[in-house]
């Protein structure tokens, strides 16, 4: 179990929860000492937009919330319970951009070991509204693909997801947006 584990109650009964191994290669589980109940520490799914226009810039948002306060990354977010993949990505670009997008294709989907999120990432083009950000962000800005700052990108999944939609980009012939 992980050092800051924070579950020590049953969602069900309120009884206290204990590491157990259930399987043996598998992780030890949480469960319930008084029903028997398994509480799964499941991955949460993010996902990610890269955004693009017909100048061949990509639209970057500087973070003003933790983690990476501070750094560049693409617009996403956490998918919400219910919610189609997809719609978040189109959901998440509009709340932390303004502007309004067309999914073309997923990039790829990154998870790391001992880190919770799974992050499915897709290439868009801009369609309308206005470049602004939304309290999550300090600022958003369009990018020249030369201008991109990689040494200021908040996470390792941004940073490989640009590269690969770039390489992408480059070995179709084509123009991001």
């Amino acid at each position: 179990m992980p050092e800051d584990q924070t579950f020590r109650f049953c969602p069900m009964c309120g009884g206290p929860l204990a590491p157990r191994l259930l399987k043996n290669g598998d992780p030890p589980r949480l469960v319930c000492e008084a029903c028997g109940f398994v509480f799964y520490l499941d991955p949460k799914l993010a996902v990610g937009t890269i955004i693009s226009d017909e100048h061949s810039r990509v639209v970057l948002v500087k973070r003003a919330i933790e983690p990476g306060y501070g750094k560049w990354v693409f617009p996403g977010g956490y998918v919400d319970r219910g919610e189609e993949v997809q719609a978040a990505a189109v959901r998440e670009a509009r709340e932390e951009t303004g502007l309004e997008v067309r999914l073309d294709r997923l990039i790829n989907i990154y998870s790391y070991t001992g880190r919770t999120p799974v992050i499915v990432v897709y290439s868009a083009t801009l369609l309308g509204g206005c470049l602004g950000c939304d309290d999550e962000g300090l600022e958003a800005r369009f990018f020249e693909p030369h201008a991109i700052p990689w040494d200021e990108l908040a996470f390792r999944s941004t940073q490989e997801a640009l590269r690969e939609f770039l390489d992408l980009v480059r070995s179709a012939g084509l123009q991001p947006g």
